[in-house]
């Protein structure tokens, strides 16, 4: 072991002096893993920062971490939405753990119908929310004019942008919402709008309202909800009190969902830009290889005098391979540590100024981005550089282990 490590150690002192000794040609290869580790790094983090706002937008703006309902809702609920009424109260989910993961629980129901002003009349999808509950999860139902819903106005609603721009109704308006009750009947109410609202996504902001679910009750002339939407401290957590709540829930015929079973353009969304990222990785190890490639047949190239004086010596043809491939990982190293630490300043940077991005296709509105720089995308980004260089070194490495001791010695001529 101790003599491996004297090989390796003296291979690295050997590989780095041909490094220095080639300024010129080395500071090339550097640089293009640097410079290729640095736009993977800038790219990874800025799809990464959209995967977690998006996550998270999507989550506190509609969905939730979980939700329970009766089995079968999400697929037949809407056509037969009072066959699947949860109770009022769910003793179960006033149990305590440590620490405590639950946010807050938020009654829901929903449902669908037509929305009145003066001479207009068009369909819209409703939910009844906890006033006090829904602020548990934030401004990711942003409130672009007016107020949001409050306990002491339960005679009030807040419409999406889309449906009061179709509408023709702001803030201060009246209008009439009628609906189907739980009997097969028609209901109406009148409501005042409080506020207009949006979400990531702009289908919904055109079709939906938001009321007191108290309000939502006695239109709709029913009880208890459709869902019990739970938000938690830590969507990390999502997987392990889904295990939880399934194993004490379950047995009371209700179902638990998780959110990322219902994000469907979450989900999509991920799966595209995932996609667009292998892409990058592939043209940045082309890139790598192709550079180190070149840099090391030039090398050998040039060395060709040298090589078969060492071998002259009695150096082994490994050895000589050995030589050139810890050349190409040395650099590889250096370049994907400088571009790495160039990664994460540039990320930094660009983060504390912020990146305007339009509105996105089916979203309601622009954000600004940033770049967020994770363990793995560091150390991906890294193994990429090493492997890379690795990988472009074997075949100069092998040229010059296979070169003819003699014909080596008379290049020096």
């Amino acid at each position: 072991m101790t003599s491996l490590v004297r090989i390796f150690w003296l291979d690295l002192k050997l590989a780095f002096r041909n490094i220095v000794r080639q300024k010129r040609r080395s500071v090339i290869a550097i640089g293009a893993v640097a410079f290729g580790i640095t736009a993977l790094i800038l790219a990874n983090g800025f799809i990464e920062w959209i995967f977690l706002d998006f996550r998270e937008s999507t989550i506190k703006s509609h969905l939730g971490h979980l939700q329970i309902v009766r089995p079968g809702y999400h697929e037949a609920g809407k056509a037969d939405p009072y066959a699947f009424l949860l109770p009022d109260i769910i003793p179960e989910l006033k149990t305590s753990y440590e620490p405590q993961p639950i946010k807050t629980v938020a009654p829901r129901i929903s449902f669908s119908g037509l929305i009145s002003h003066d001479e207009s009349t068009i369909s819209f999808i409703g939910d009844g929310v906890s006033p006090q509950e829904q602020e548990a999860f934030g401004n990711a139902l942003q409130i672009s004019a007016g107020r949001n819903l409050s306990a002491d106005d339960p005679r009030s609603i807040i419409v999406g942008e889309g449906l009061a721009r179709n509408l023709g109704v702001n803030v201060g308006d009246q209008v009439v919402l009628l609906a189907t009750t739980a009997s097969r009947g028609t209901n109406a109410v009148e409501v005042t709008i409080r506020g207009l609202f949006s979400t990531v996504t702009k289908a919904y902001d055109d079709a939906a309202i938001r009321m007191p679910i108290e309000t939502a009750r006695h239109l709709l002339r029913t009880k208890g909800s459709h869902v019990w939407v739970i938000l938690l401290n830590d969507t990390a957590q999502t997987d392990s009190m889904l295990a939880k709540l399934r194993a004490k829930l379950e047995k009371n015929n209700l179902e638990i969902v998780p959110w990322h079973a219902l994000a469907d353009f979450y989900n999509k969304t991920v799966t595209l830009f995932t996609k667009q990222v292998y892409g990058i990785r592939l043209i940045i190890a082309v890139i790598i290889l192709l550079s180190i490639t070149n840099t090391m047949t030039m090398s050998v190239m040039e060395r060709i005098g040298e090589i078969g004086t060492a071998m002259a010596l009695g150096v082994k043809r490994m050895g000589i391979m050995r030589l050139f491939v810890s050349e190409g990982v040395l650099i590889g190293c250096l370049g994907g540590m400088i571009g790495l630490l160039l990664g994460v300043l540039f990320a930094h940077i660009i983060s504390s100024i912020g990146v305007p991005m339009p509105p996105p296709p089916g979203m309601a509105r622009g954000y600004t981005g940033q770049i967020l720089v994770t363990w793995n995308i560091a150390l991906e980004s890294l193994a990429l550089a090493v492997g890379t260089t690795l990988v472009a070194s074997i075949y100069p490495a092998w040229r010059a282990s296979r070169m003819q001791i003699v014909d080596a010695l008379r290049h020096n001529r």
